[in-house]
């Protein structure tokens, strides 16, 4: 979980989303909706069984052939969860973690907190830098469709 704080890369989105944080987990333990809401996620399968926690693992299938094995390393059901890889398909990442941290507002409302951080290494130690303000609007753009897609379902 430090390495949130020192990861060369990091990137914050943050929304408030008008459902609640016991809908927000329902999605995340959806493999169906990932793809739905993150467009460099083709598949994502679980490779451990339900309740989910700490110590759980999947496999998520990227455009461009990219395969991630993550790990979650960190999980309060309705609160907080996090996973990094372990390892991946190709080898232009030496780490890589996420954090999805969800306050509940109220009811029908939440605040959700994305951080997705990595430290690359070969060629895309030199891409990345270059390409932070495009990787930082994607982590934005893809929290606006997750809550459009948690709030359209919950209309």
């Amino acid at each position: 979980m430090t390495f949130f704080e020192s990861a060369p890369f990091s990137y914050v989105a943050e929304q408030r989303f008008a459902v609640s944080a016991s809908e927000v987990f329902a999605s995340f333990e959806n493999a169906d909706d990932w793809p739905r809401w993150a467009p460099p996620i083709q598949r994502v399968e679980w490779t451990s069984p339900q309740p989910f926690g700490i110590g759980t693992t999947r496999t998520v299938h990227m455009l461009g052939g990219l395969t991630g094995f993550e790990e979650f390393i960190a999980w309060e059901q309705g609160r907080e969860m996090a996973f990094c890889f372990t390892h991946a398909s190709r080898d232009n990442i030496q780490s890589f973690a996420e954090r999805y941290e969800v306050d509940e507002l109220g009811p029908n409302s939440c605040r959700v907190r994305w951080t997705m951080a990595m430290k690359p290494k070969g060629f895309s130690k030199y891409f990345l830098p270059v390409f932070s303000p495009v990787m930082q609007l994607g982590v934005t753009m893809m929290l606006k469709n997750l809550k459009r897609l948690l709030e359209k379902r919950a209309a």
